[in-house]
């Protein structure tokens, strides 16, 4: 029997020095009170802040006279002046959002940007939407965004409701767990542990399937799972790798990444379902920064900080239209 819980009734442990970590790694707090807080602990050695530097990034050229006529999405964004993407905002050196500048950065959120690029508006100009994962679809299907990219995993069911280009990256289902944990070491020993996934996310349906022993409570963000694991509320988070590594890269004295991936996910670019001109113009840009550099540049400088040397990107599926 599967038992699911969608929210914790139980006040978290205090403990201080963990709340205050997860607060400088999530950014929950105001820039001010943040700084506070830390100067209050008086503790020398904080972890350094972390993340892509500017220098590093591949610096992408709109494309001069690029037409698109076949594409609703396109044309309402050329006369809107700039795309609007759907994204993550809490996943470290993926898809991360600074809460005092309110701006972007991460592996997806140069992807959003070399293909806005290629498709001949200045990335600059993006407007990045915070998109969850159980609304990804919704958002598509009403316009809200023109593409999605954020750890979008393409499956068959999901082209049912919406178009993907790529893949651009392959990601695997892993857990994180606290650095003094010593009982979970992968998949098999969830039975009777708390493991916490992102509410409507293929990782949460796959535990849902897989691994029924497992106690499964779900949020609309990982932030909030992780959250809840460094306060002893959860036993575990599950996701895909590239997302756990960003988190016990921040923290690597209270996390770690347990086990080797037991599934295999291939990350889209997100598209309205009936845009097969949009789908296959991001397809040929997609190839284009690969072959260019601009693709490993972007990894080496975002994702490649968790340690993890660059792979090779996977095929890409330009499956037909229907």
């Amino acid at each position: 029997m599967i038992r699911i819980r969608t929210a914790t009734t139980a006040a978290p442990r205090p403990r201080p020095l963990l709340r205050l970590r997860l607060r400088a790694l999530l950014g929950v707090l105001l820039l001010a009170t943040t700084v506070a807080a830390v100067a209050a602990c008086g503790r020398p050695g904080s972890p350094p802040v972390k993340g892509p530097q500017s220098e590093d990034l591949p610096v992408y050229r709109a494309a001069t006279g690029f037409e698109l006529p076949g594409s609703r999405t396109w044309e309402r964004a050329r006369k809107r002046g700039h795309l609007v993407v759907g994204v993550k905002e809490d996943q470290p050196y993926m898809g991360e959002k600074d809460p005092a500048r309110g701006t972007y950065s991460g592996f997806d959120i140069e992807i959003a940007r070399m293909l806005s690029a290629s498709l001949g508006f200045d990335p600059k100009t993006i407007e990045f939407k915070t998109i969850s994962s159980a609304n990804r679809e919704t958002a598509l299907q009403n316009g809200q965004i023109d593409y999605y990219v954020g750890t979008y995993t393409i499956n068959d069911n999901r082209k049912k409701q919406v178009g993907f280009a790529g893949p651009y990256f392959m990601a695997g289902q892993s857990l994180l767990v606290r650095r003094d944990e010593k009982d979970i070491k992968g998949p098999d020993d969830l039975v009777g542990k708390k493991v916490c996934s992102a509410a409507g996310s293929t990782p949460y349906q796959r535990l849902q399937k897989d691994h029924p022993e497992a106690v499964l409570v779900s949020y609309d963000t990982y932030s909030v799972c992780v959250d809840n694991l460094l306060t002893y509320q959860v036993d575990a988070v599950s996701t895909d790798d590239s997302i756990l590594l960003g988190y016990a890269a921040k923290v690597p004295e209270e996390l770690k990444v347990v086990g080797t991936p037991f599934s295999k996910e291939p990350y889209g670019i997100g598209v309205p379902r009936s845009d097969d001109a949009l789908r296959l113009a991001l397809d040929d840009a997609l190839a284009e920064n690969e072959k260019n550099g601009n693709w490993k540049k972007a990894y080496d400088a975002t994702l490649g900080l968790s340690g993890q040397s660059a792979p090779n990107p996977p095929v890409i599926d330009r499956y037909p239209t229907d």
